[in-house]
């Protein structure tokens, strides 16, 4: 007779997960999250969803939606497009929401339609449209290298405490401060379509206008960093440690993991960001310091 295998209670589960965490010296959680990484379930998975907006949707749409279907709060994203625009958002559900600001300083791709020989006072279709018929040179150089540009009055760029739309739309006049940006590529597709390479902050709504008499009719972006619209899932969960594997990553004993774990620097070399990892996945984003050391700067194992 062949005996029954025993049933595995609840409590005798976390007692085993309790021992693996000793052992490890992280918290238990870790190794609950380690167990839960390829988990159908999403609702309990921190990371980067992977989202094609469709035109009409604001970002926050987008985020309340997720925020519903997964029934979590700590949602976000980085990088809003405006509601006429489509394509990439990252969005970011956990403790990817601790990583926003390295997600927000990656170079974007966009692909433009540009209407020409008219101006918008918004810079796209929702704008009051003016019929000038003076088509820009199609001959004249587009801009690339570092580029001034002054951000359009209506934009999300806090003025007083406020967004400068919201002033713009009262019919205030708003007039905001130049910046610096970085073109890498801006091409021309076709007489009225434009594929723009450019560095997080750009407003590519002023490098259309900047061209002459034209505003943007159509705006899709393409690709944020590493990541590309044709990959976009709003099923999946990209795992945060493969989200952020565009930082290099430098492994560690569990030693130096667990003094990571808590906030310590540890010895290493590092010319920027790095990621913090060991057996158990990601412990922390940390940089540089004195002394050959990195100290953490954004804990996960918290």
């Amino acid at each position: 007779m062949v005996p029954a295998i025993p049933r595995t209670t609840n409590d005798a589960a976390s007692r085993r997960v309790s021992r693996r965490a000793q052992r490890a010296g992280v918290g238990a959680s870790v190794i609950r999250a380690r167990m839960v990484t390829h988990s159908p379930s999403l609702g309990r998975m921190d990371g980067v969803i992977l989202v094609d907006k469709r035109a009409g949707q604001t970002s926050h749409d987008v985020v309340a939606a997720v925020r519903r279907r997964l029934g979590r709060r700590r949602v976000g994203h980085a990088g809003t497009l405006d509601p006429f625009a489509t394509g990439l958002l990252l969005v970011l559900v956990g403790r990817a929401t601790r990583v926003q600001r390295f997600l927000l300083e990656l170079p974007k791709t966009y692909v433009v339609r540009a209407r020409l020989g008219a101006t918008s006072s918004t810079g796209d279709p929702e704008g009051d449209i003016v019929e000038t018929g003076r088509v820009p040179d199609p001959e004249a150089p587009l801009p690339t290298g570092r580029v001034r540009q002054r951000p359009p009055a209506y934009s999300a760029i806090k003025v007083g405490g406020e967004r400068a739309y919201r002033r713009a739309r009262r019919g205030e006049a708003v007039e905001l401060p130049e910046r610096e940006v970085v073109v890498q590529r801006f091409e021309r597709l076709a007489p009225d379509r434009f594929e723009i390479e450019c560095s997080s902050g750009t407003y590519v709504r002023s490098l259309i206008a900047d061209l002459g008499d034209a505003y943007c009719l159509e705006l899709r972006r393409t690709r944020i960093g590493p990541f590309a619209v044709q990959h976009a899932d709003a099923e999946r969960i990209v795992p945060l440690n493969e989200a952020l594997a565009f930082l290099p990553a430098i492994t560690l004993d569990a030693d130096a993991g667990r003094r990571a774990g808590h906030g310590q620097a540890v010895p290493g070399d590092a010319s920027g960001v790095v990621r913090l990892v060991d057996e158990y996945g990601l412990i922390a984003l940390a940089e540089p310091r004195d002394g050959g050391r990195l100290k953490p700067i954004v804990g996960f194992r918290g």
